[in-house]
C-alpha cells in the first residue's frame, strides 16, 4: 500500500497525518516526527510519500472554527470488534460535550469495561478525526493523551467555546 504523509502547522503545534490511496486517514497526531505517526499503526504502509492530503483541508477548517469539519473524513483502523465499535462511538461525541471513560464504556454497552474503554482511546491512531481527546477521567481531569495533555486541554478548550 502507498500512503501520503503531510505535516501542517496548527495552533497546537505541528500536525502530521497519514492517508491511504482512498484518502482515508490511517494515523495522525501533533508532531513533526513522521516516524511517531507511523508507529501508531500495527502495520506500516509499504511506500510512504510526502504530499498533500485532502484531509488537511478538514484540519485547517477545524482550526478555523468549523469543529465538524473532521466528522466526515474517512478513517481506516484495524482492531477487534469492540475497538472498532469504540472508535465509531468516539466519532459521535459532540464537540464541547466530553464524556467520562465510565460513560464511554456504558455507551459501548459494557459499563464495567472502563479499562477497555481507556485502551480503545489509547490505541486510536487517527487522532482528531477519531476524537479520543473528548474522553475524560471520572473526576473530570484530563487523563492521558498520546500527544500530550497540553494538546488535549487546548482541543477541549477550543471545542467548549
Amino acid at each position: 500500500m502507498t500512503a501520503t504523509i503531510q505535516t501542517l502547522d496548527t495552533p497546537d503545534g505541528p500536525f502530521t497525518l497519514l492517508v491511504d490511496e482512498r484518502h482515508r486517514v490511517l494515523a495522525s497526531g501533533w508532531t513533526a516526527d513522521q516516524g511517531a505517526v507511523l508507529e501508531r499503526l500495527t502495520a506500516a504502509p509499504d511506500d510512504v510519500r510526502e504530499g498533500e492530503a485532502a484531509a488537511a483541508d478538514a484540519v485547517r477548517a477545524y482550526y478555523a472554527g468549523d469543529l465538524h469539519a473532521i466528522d466526515d473524513v474517512e478513517v481506516s483502523q484495524t482492531g477487534t470488534d469492540l475497538q472498532r465499535a469504540g472508535w465509531a462511538a468516539l466519532r459521535r461525541i459532540t464537540p464541547g460535550q466530553p464524556m467520562t471513560y465510565t460513560a464511554f464504556a456504558a455507551a459501548l454497552g459494557r459499563p464495567t469495561a472502563v479499562r477497555a474503554a481507556a485502551s480503545i482511546c489509547a490505541r486510536n491512531a487517527p487522532a482528531l478525526f477519531v476524537p479520543c481527546h473528548r474522553v475524560l477521567r471520572g473526576d473530570g481531569s484530563l487523563g492521558g493523551f498520546a500527544w500530550g495533555t497540553d494538546v488535549k486541554r487546548a482541543l477541549l478548550a477550543r471545542e467548549s467555546r
